[in-house]
């Protein structure tokens, strides 16, 4: 008889652990709504900047005279988009404020502890993107100061003597591979999360929504924000434009 009760009492304890990996695993559902996550200028950087860096890609490993000028050009663009989104961080909507998704070392380790489906990045997912726009802004930046020693130089390579130009093209040269190691991470979570989880990363980032619990905050995405956004990225171009010119 007791074998029988300790038997059932160990069902029902396994049973409850299930349901509660389950329900970690599973999507928010229960008292969910979709918002207004991305605005449409975080979502256009995204993209362009995927854009952009495929085609610093192609053209860096391809080379050849036009190849690089459209590299550097690339590169250009690339800088523009990151001082963008860092000011973007600073001045954009709720959700692409550093403020909001960037957490410390406890919150960290809590969500990879206890993994939960929140809107926006994740205190995990925020060390990645912050890792991302650093090595993106070290690529960019030696760029700009690096020079092949055959017919091509960043614009900025006749303000550092030679020795410097070459250490910044190693340095340049090097933290590709860093980057594209950090891309590949950032790849493989969004699959993790897209094939395991069930949370569309991908389908967010093209309309701006995603599931959240009832009353969280929504992203501002007005017309004035839009406005605001295509301002402020005229303002990160005319100072690229200006840096690269000088």
């Amino acid at each position: 008889m007791n074998k029988a009760i300790n038997s059932s009492s160990d069902d029902e304890s396994a049973s409850r652990q299930e349901e509660r990996a389950e329900t970690q695993r599973a999507p928010c559902t229960n008292d969910s709504t979709s918002i207004k996550v991305w605005d449409l200028p975080i979502r256009v950087f995204h993209w362009g900047l995927v854009i952009t860096l495929c085609v610093s890609a192609y053209t860096g490993l391809t080379g050849g005279f036009t190849g690089m000028d459209i590299h550097m050009q690339s590169g250009v663009v690339a800088l523009a988009l990151v001082a963008f989104r860092i000011g973007w961080g600073v001045l954009g909507s709720h959700y692409a404020r550093f403020a909001q998704f960037v957490r410390g070392p406890r919150a960290v380790l809590q969500s990879i502890r206890a993994p939960i489906d929140v809107p926006g990045h994740s205190p995990l997912g925020a060390l990645s993107i912050i890792a991302l726009l650093v090595s993106l802004l070290l690529q960019i930046g030696t760029g700009l100061f690096a020079n092949d020693d055959i017919f091509t130089e960043g614009p900025l390579a006749h303000w550092v003597t030679y020795e410097t130009s070459r250490q910044l093209t190693a340095i340049h040269e090097t933290n590709i591979w860093i980057l594209g190691g950090l891309i590949a991470l950032h790849l493989s979570a969004i699959s993790y999360y897209e094939l395991r989880r069930g949370k569309r990363l991908i389908l967010a980032m093209l309309t701006g929504r995603q599931p959240a619990e009832t009353g969280s905050p929504e992203a501002d995405d007005t017309m004035g924000t839009r406005l605001f956004g295509i301002a402020l990225f005229g303002v990160a171009s005319a100072g690229v434009y200006w840096l690269t010119t000088l």
